[in-house]
């Protein structure tokens, strides 16, 4: 029997531990590797629900890994089981940096552009963006390559502006901080984020952000 217990500051936003993707990963693994050992997971959720980051993603991803070396099975059956769990699960059960192509499960790995320890600071206005009504609002239109990456674009993040214009004051807020260097919506939103050049210029920045904002100062890796 699979059982999950959720704990930290944004459990009680979570639905059902039947629903949760932790779950439904460890069910889809043990079906792949034609097992029927149990496992008894707890998730600590300290990141916000529906934000734009993948944290559903991370911790499926996460629960993958955990019960590969728990159970004992080939690392192949995860890496089976995660394309059918979400886009994004392929590049968080990898935990590398990479390109994500086609739905974003095609991976291929890059350098990071010699980003590795960077300061960023991510913030979000609390508010729950499902990625669904975002990508129903979207054109469908893709703006091409990136490129350099400094020059990229989120395509999502008009939809999601129009969603949640709190998106737009947050960007703007980040845009002004000194220090910050780059600044963009992640994934589907809410979240956005700024990298720094400095730690103490990220840390100046995350002691301003506003009290109703929820705020991460952490290191690209």
């Amino acid at each position: 029997m699979i059982s999950l217990q959720t704990v930290g500051p944004f459990a009680a936003e979570l639905g059902e531990p039947d629903d949760n993707l932790v779950t439904k990963a460890a069910d889809a693994l043990a079906e792949a590797a034609g097992i029927g050992k149990g496992a008894s997971i707890v998730l600590d959720k300290q990141l916000p629900v529906a934000s734009g980051i993948g944290g559903g993603s991370a911790d499926a991803a996460a629960a993958l890994r955990l019960l590969t070396s728990l159970w004992q099975i080939d690392p192949k059956y995860a890496e089976e089981v995660a394309p059918r769990l979400g886009s994004d699960v392929p590049a968080c059960l990898l935990s590398l940096p990479t390109r994500g192509v086609g739905a974003g499960d095609i991976l291929t790995s890059i350098d990071f552009w010699g980003l590795s320890d960077t300061p960023v600071l991510l913030v979000n206005p609390r508010v729950s963006m499902p990625t669904a009504e975002v990508y129903a609002r979207w054109a469908g239109e893709d703006r091409g390559a990136l490129g350099d990456w400094r020059e990229g674009r989120n395509d999502l993040q008009a939809p999601a502006i129009s969603l949640a214009p709190q998106i737009e004051a947050v960007l703007a807020w980040l845009g002004t901080r000194p220090g910050a260097s780059f600044v963009r919506m992640s994934g589907s939103g809410a979240t956005c984020f700024a990298l720094f050049d400095d730690e103490q210029a990220r840390d100046h920045a995350a002691m301003a952000v506003p009290r109703e904002w929820w705020r991460l100062a952490t290191f690209l890796r």
